[in-house]
């Protein structure tokens, strides 16, 4: 499937001019080397405004972007993975405030760190068991490796787990592993980026009955026509190379020692940062999200769970500058709240950003954005290879530039 403007900007409250900002601005990101290239895409009340593309997905092959061209999305698969626990909700077969031990054992007998070191952690038992609505909402108390924060951090380092896991470890071991390791706060008490969508990942499996690449497929992607959208690609042509900063001069340099993980079928299919997809695929997704619930016939979600998925769900009502334990993550924390899977604009004045009360979003490692306005009826994706997505404010800009073209 490949991406074609839909309809003309001004019928739908665009100012064309203006939205060519987009291209003419992320160009010079490609022009001084900071991207090998990029792919964007807004669209409004379902149809596409503005689809661009430029530069290169491989600067090595002088292979170019085009509307095709497959991208490691990373964590923009949670948003994928919490739709399919929802769906699974939706027919009764967990509530959220079910212990995640009922179905994952190992979490029965959490512990959290209190004081020490990644080598000698003191740990005191779990006031409140982590139950499923925590782990949607990153309040769990679990942690990622790659973060250099705490030393609970340091504990998943230590034991394998910084970008990915354990040779061999496949997604039922990871999850025993994590439960084993200290929480890094009391669950339910503030709000951590985490490994938490994994182990809502083992709970589809859990309760599907399914691997998560067959639920995915069968229950999301092959009824959404997702078919460029998997834990790898078949097609490494089509797949953009993987980039990370050169510390010299901060151009983009390649990366093949982490990105030929997307070839082939991982061990551990990770619902947290997994999955390949085309700008085509995620806007079907995102379309399906504006839509509450339901696309082209197809329903996924009722709009009152959607509707529920997409407040905020942080205790007191805060947001993650309050609640946040300051580690990494794919968003600002003044004015924004967390639901279950997506971060949620509070206040845009909070944040200091164009954007509307109730837009829902999120975005992946290698500087990929998206996100969802039901006010303005808005969604926009943004993809390329740069790790990590805190390199340049790609985001940020980007906001600006398509609110500010939209003129209505």
């Amino acid at each position: 499937m490949v991406l074609q403007r839909t309809a003309d900007p001004d019928a739908l409250g665009f100012d064309p001019c203006r939205l060519s900002r987009i291209d003419s601005h992320f160009a010079k990101y490609v022009d001084d080397g900071r991207l090998a290239g990029w792919q964007a895409v807004v669209s409004r009340r379902g149809e596409v405004v503005h689809s661009s593309t430029y530069g290169q997905r491989d600067r090595e092959n002088n292979l170019p972007v085009e509307a095709d061209t497959q991208w490691r999305i990373y964590s923009m698969t949670k948003p994928i993975t919490s739709v399919a626990l929802m769906m699974l909700w939706e027919q009764g077969l967990c509530e959220l405030t079910d212990e995640v031990s009922r179905y994952i054992p190992s979490f029965a007998d959490v512990r959290v760190y209190d004081k020490g070191s990644a080598q000698a952690p003191y740990t005191v038992p779990a006031a409140e068991p982590v139950r499923i609505w925590h782990l949607l909402s990153h309040t769990a108390g679990l942690t990622y490796g790659f973060m250099h924060t705490h030393p609970c951090d340091a504990v998943y380092r230590n034991r394998g787990y910084e970008w990915g896991s354990p040779a061999g470890t496949d997604l039922a071991a990871a999850c025993d592993a994590w439960a084993a390791m200290p929480l890094l706060f009391q669950p339910g008490s503030a709000w951590g980026y985490s490994v938490a969508t994994d182990v809502v990942g083992r709970l589809v499996e859990i309760l599907s009955g399914q691997s998560l690449d067959m639920y995915f497929r069968e229950k999301i992607f092959s009824p959404l026509g997702m078919h460029d959208t998997a834990f790898w690609t078949d097609e490494p042509d089509r797949l953009a190379a993987l980039y990370v900063p050169s510390p010299a001069d901060g151009k983009a340099v390649r990366y093949d020692a982490f990105g030929a993980a997307a070839l082939s079928r991982p061990t551990m299919l990770s619902g947290g940062g997994g999955l390949v997809s085309t700008a085509a695929d995620y806007l079907r997704f995102t379309t399906m999200l504006l839509n509450a619930g339901q696309l082209d016939g197809v329903r996924l979600l009722s709009s009152r769970t959607l509707r529920m998925m997409t407040q905020n769900h942080l205790p007191g009502g805060e947001d993650l500058d309050a609640l946040s334990t300051g580690g990494f993550a794919e968003t600002t924390f003044e004015g924004t709240g967390f639901g279950l899977g997506f971060a949620v604009t509070l206040d845009p004045r909070a944040a200091k950003t164009l954007s509307s009360p109730g837009e829902f979003f999120w975005g992946g490692a290698a500087s990929t954005a998206f996100w969802v306005d039901p006010a303005e009826e808005i969604t926009v994706s943004f993809f390329t290879q740069l790790l990590p997505s805190s390199t340049y404010p790609i985001r940020a800009q980007l906001r600006q530039l398509v609110y500010s073209a939209l003129i209505d």
